[in-house]
Formats: C-alpha cells, structure tokens, sequence
C-alpha cells in the first residue's frame, strides 16, 4: 500500500528538493539503523530518547520543507518562513539527540536554553499537525496548555496552582511524560516498521496479487464485485492499518467494478469505505493504536491481536451477509468466467504476500519476537521474494520509492504522536487526568453502561477530526483508567476505545474514508457515510458486549468462548439478514425487527461462571430456537410463493392447450 501524500505537497526542484528527499530517506534509515540495536553492536550507547528526538527532528524538517501552509501555497519553493521552522525543527531533535546523555541528570533544571527549544518543538508540533490533519488536535491541544498554565482560573475540582511557561515548557521537552513519552516513541519503533511493510508489500506486488486473488475467488459470486472488495480489503487492510490509503488502493479498482455490477454509487463507495476501515482491527497487523494498546498496558502484542480476532470476524461476517444479501434483492449476478484471472495462473505469485505474512506470524505469535523485529523481518521476506515474482521490478529507484513513502507516512504519524505527547504531558503534570477520571465516574454515577455510552460518544466526537491514533492515546489516559475501576477488564476498556475511535472513519459527518471512497465513486459523500454506518452497524454493539464479558475476546472457560464464538456468528449472519430485510425473499418490517432482536440475544457472549452462566445460556439457548423458527416461517413462505407461480404458470398453459385443442367451428 503506497501511503499516500499529503493533500498539500509540494513539489521541488534543485538543491532544496534533493534536501528534502534526502530528509525523507534519513527518516526511516535512521529507525531501521537503532531499531537493528547496530549503535549497541558497535559499543556506541544511545537513550532511547536520543533515537526520538533525531526522528521528531527530521520528521518536523521534512514537514515544513514539504506540506506548505495552505492549500494555495506555493508548490515549488520553500518560502523563507517555512525554511526557518524546517530548521527550528531539526535543530529541536538534534538537541535532545546530542545533549541528552549530559541532560539526563538534571532534567527537572529550568535553563533558557531548554525553555526556549521547548516552546519552539510545541508550537512547531501545534503548526505541522494542522497541517497534516487539521484544527480539531490543535485546539484541544491549546486548550490543555490553557489549563496548565490558568488552572487557578478554573472552579471545583479543576483549581489548580498553574505553572509557569519556563516550568511547562522544560517539562514538555525533557520529561519522559512529555513529547519524546511513549506515543512518540511507537510512532519511531513499531510504526515505522509496519509502514515500511506496507510500502514494500504493496511494492512487490502484494496489492496486485490480492486483488487478483479475490477476483479469481469471489467474481463468479452473485455480487462478486462487492465481495472482491470485501477480500481484498480486509486482507491488505490488516497489513496497512491505514483505512484512508487502503480506500485509494483498493477503491480506484473495486468502486466503478461495483458500480457496473448494478450496486447504487453510495452503496458501492460505503462497502470499500467500511471493508478498508476494517483492516484497523484485522489482525495480525491492525492499526497503530493496537501497539500502543500493548504498550500501555504491558502485555505482548499477539495478546491484543488475539482479543481483537473473534469482533473483527463478526465485522465481515455481517458485512460480507449484507453484500451477499443486497446482491440476491437486488438481481445483482457475479462476472463472466472470461473476464475473471484463473485462480491457478494467480496463485504462483501468492508468495510475495503469503511469505512476509507468514514470516510476520511466525516472528510475533509463535516465537514471541518483539513486533519491531517481526515487522522487519517480514520486510526482508518481501524485498527476497519480491526479486522472485514474475513481473516485479525490485531496482535501485524502486527501492528509494519505498523509502520515501514510507518517510511521507511517517510525517503525519510524527506530529500527531508528538502533539499527543504535549497532552499527556499536561495531564501528568497538573493532574488533570485524575481530576477527569473521576469526573467521569461521577457522571456515570457507577454505572458502567452509562460511561461507555459516553465514552462511545466522546470517541467519536473526537474521531471526526483526528485519526484513530490520536484519538485512542487522548482517551486511554481520560477514561481508560475510569472503565477499569468500574470492573471492566484492561484490554476490553481499552479495545472498546480502539473501535469506536476507528468507526469515525465512517460515521457522518466527518467520516474520512467514506469522502475517499465518495470521491472515487463520484457520489455524494453524506449518503456514502449513511450506507457505511448501515453496513457495519454490528460494529457499534460488539464493543459494549466485550466490555461486559470477555468471551468474545477469547478470554474465560473454553466452553463460555466456544460457546460464545459460535452463536455469535450466527448472530451476525441474522443480524445482517435484518439490516438487509432479505433472505429468500424480501422481509417486512415487523419480522426484520425481529430478525434484529434475536441477533443480539446470540451476539451476547456467555458468561464463565455462577448466575451469569445460566441467564446467558438461556438468552443464547432461546434467541437460537427464535432464530430457526424466523428462517424456517421464510423457507416456508418463499416455497408458498414458488408453488403459486408454479401454479399460475400451469394455470396459464393449460388455457393456452385448451385454445388451441378448441375445434375451429367453436367459439370460446
């Protein structure tokens, strides 16, 4: 998947172009070269915090010298005012990269030199994170450092001293809560990596092969076109974590193929939008925030992609129902065989994506390697398998492509993960972020029901304008910590953030991946959202029933998951049925409540042990036979239905017979 470039992107030449290329380059070289742990190889120790001051500097050099301030800017040349923050930029990193080791034990010290080079990194992460993703991050951004230094103007539980702009600012710029925190530092570790590989998969021919597997697989399907969306989506989508680009990828082929299929534009753009927005929570790769979920709470990466597993199958499942679903209403057929690649001629080039996925697989979940590590390995699977696939081109400049792309990617990741570091920073700092907990909690009046629906809330609020990063690190040190302590387990409260903040990229009216889809399907992006939130309206309940009982996360007794994994399935088969209202023919409106209802008593997970087990068992044990008895009153009536037209159509010719048996001196 080629990440794609920013909307404002300069174009330069001469010297100055070779300079800002040469930036990008340095970008991810610099992390493979520390993330290969080659300074300890060669007795050369380096703090972590020395790596991540390096990379926020080229990041925000290359930021300011690329991505003019506005969109009428100029494209070709770097004014001098850009110039000059390029340079503020790398000489903020380099600061930290080449001092720290004398800094480290005196951080708290307030000198002028630090106070100054930290105001400079904080308006410079607030000036190049609107330009890459805009105001909403930027304002709550300004807001949080309102606070910190005019607490004191604030009542009740928000009073506070306030402090001082020298104090703020050292602290934003030295502290380990601060901008070089955790945020950032994934930004420069596992991102980067996972970005690399989606450039080099999509290089070697991994986008090409997906898409030509799904044709061979799915396009004889009735509604194939769709359904190759579905599987090439999902698949690439788990490697790239980006739902946007994933829709660029995808969408230029599987949108207008759709289309001349017979799906409306709306519908064909929802169904690449929420099949794209998928690959967040497709493991084994999902999107950026998955890593830091492991990190906050401090368990292996393969513990989160294995919880996350069980909700992104119920994702497709209801979604592929649905395709399939509006594909039989609809008289939408597959395409002719003649048009369709031959699964056999397809498959010899599998190995440029199956072979770095199972090196990614093998490194992270049955080895336990650090993700770093299996992400560049997979790397280096792809680049040797890539210089073995027909067709693939793997030179010199092709290989400077990729490095590239991945340094443009990371620009974004950089200043949104800085900026995230200047929040947490103020909330360490001023305590804020208990005096918010407990707010919460106070607003829930205990009740966990009522926290998550405002947390859901909140979520997507913040989600219309910010990517699904930004969103899960602001709210995973709010309110993350206040679902715990209303008996809610870690990973569940934090996944739930995770998935409510991705449903953004497809919940009006903001909704980023249905405005790229709308626009590739030329049709009107509100209706495109409309659809999305149709489409994947399974994905708005999952995340309250895995809060409550992890069985759905692969979490309990062996009996409670099984059980639970399989109506669940079967759940979300039925509850796209009523979505639908079609099965073997069309539904009215009472039955596709019904239909709806029943779907959610088999999604509901069962219960490990005491009076929780019984009661689920029964809900489960009840919504399954409601369920047959629906399917089998349809069966019944689409057989009544085929049986009258059969006997009208007996009817009718045996009136023609008789017409034409009639002697000719008789009149009928």
């Amino acid at each position: 998947m080629s990440v794609e470039e920013p909307v404002r992107s300069r174009h330069l030449r001469g010297p100055i172009g070779w300079f800002a290329n040469l930036i990008l380059v340095a970008l991810p070289l610099t992390g493979v070269f520390f993330l290969l742990d080659i300074p300890q190889r060669i007795d050369w120790m380096v703090f972590p915090e020395q790596y991540v001051g390096l990379f926020l500097g080229l990041a925000l050099c290359g930021t300011f010298l690329i991505v003019p301030a506005r969109r009428s800017g100029d494209k070709d040349r770097v004014p001098w005012y850009d110039f000059l923050a390029a340079v503020a930029g790398l000489a903020v990193g380099l600061y930290v990269f080449i001092y720290y080791p004398k800094l480290v034990n005196s951080l708290g010290e307030i000198r002028l030199e630090r106070v100054i080079l930290g105001s400079i990194s904080v308006l410079l992460l607030l000036e190049a994170s609107r330009r890459l993703v805009g105001w909403p991050l930027v304002i709550i951004a300004g807001f949080f450092l309102f606070y910190a230094n005019f607490a004191y103007l604030f009542p009740g539980d928000f009073y506070g001293k306030g402090w001082s702009l020298s104090r703020l600012s050292t602290y934003l710029y030295l502290d380990a809560n601060g901008i070089f925190g955790i945020a950032l530092k994934i930004a420069a570790g596992i991102v980067l990596v996972f970005i690399l590989f989606g450039e080099t998969l999509y290089a070697t021919g991994g986008a090409e092969f997906l898409s030509d597997f799904a044709l061979a697989v799915m396009g004889r399907f009735r509604g194939g076109p769709a359904k190759i969306a579905i599987v090439s989506s999902s698949l690439f989508g788990n490697s790239s974590g980006s739902a946007v680009a994933n829709v660029v990828v995808d969408g230029t082929f599987t949108i207008p193929m759709m289309k001349r299929a017979g799906y409306p534009a709306p519908v064909a753009a929802a169904i690449e939008a929420v099949a794209s927005t998928g690959g967040q929570i497709m493991p084994p790769v999902m999107g950026a925030a998955a890593f830091l979920i492991a990190e906050y709470l401090a368990i292996p990466y393969a513990q989160v992609a294995l919880a996350a597993l069980m909700p992104a199958i119920l994702y497709y499942v209801a979604l592929f129902i649905q395709v399939d679903l509006l594909a039989a209403r609809n008289g939408i057929r597959g395409l002719p065989r003649e048009q369709l690649p031959k699964l056999l001629a397809v498959m010899p080039r599998s190995a440029g994506f199956v072979v770095p996925l199972a090196v990614l697989i093998l490194y992270m979940f049955v080895w336990n390697r650090r993700p770093e590590e299996a992400g560049l390995m997979a790397v280096v699977a792809a680049l040797v398998t890539g210089f073995f696939t027909p067709g693939v081109k793997l030179g010199p400049r092709a290989l400077l492509n990729i490095i590239m792309s991945t340094g443009r990617g990371l620009l974004e990741i950089a200043a949104i993960t800085g900026l995230a570091g200047v929040v947490i920073g103020v909330l360490q700092l001023t305590g804020l972020g208990f005096t918010l907990t407990f707010t919460l909690i106070n607003i829930g009046q205990n009740s966990a029901w009522l926290l998550l629906g405002l947390t859901a809330i909140v979520s997507l609020i913040l989600g219309m304008g910010m990517p699904t990063t930004a969103v899960y690190i602001l709210l995973a040190v709010l309110v993350a910590p206040g679902l715990s302590q209303l008996g809610i387990m870690p990973i569940a409260a934090h996944l739930f953030i995770f998935y409510f903040g991705m449903l953004s990229m497809i919940t009006p009216p903001v909704c980023l991946a249905a405005y790229a889809a709308a626009s590739i399907g030329k049709t009107d992006p509100m209706r495109t959202g409309w659809e999305g939130m149709r489409l994947c309206a399974i994905a708005y309940i999952v995340p309250f029933l895995f809060a409550f009982s992890p069985s759905l996360l692969l979490v309990g007794n062996w009996y409670s998951v099984l059980l639970s994994v399989v109506t669940a399935i079967a759940g979300a088969a039925v509850f796209g049925v009523g979505i639908v209202g079609h099965l073997f023919a069309s539904i009215g409106p009472i039955r596709r409540f019904l239909f709806v209802v029943v779907s959610i008593g088999l999604l509901l997970p069962v219960a490990s042990r005491g009076d929780h087990l019984h009661t689920t068992l029964i809900i489960n044990g009840l919504a399954t036979f409601l369920a047959i008895v629906l399917v089998g009153l349809e069966w019944r009536a689409r057989n009544r239905a085929r049986l009258g037209i059969d006997l009208g159509r007996a009817e009718a010719g045996g009136v023609a017979l008789a017409e034409v048996r009639r002697p000719q001196h008789e009149k009928p």
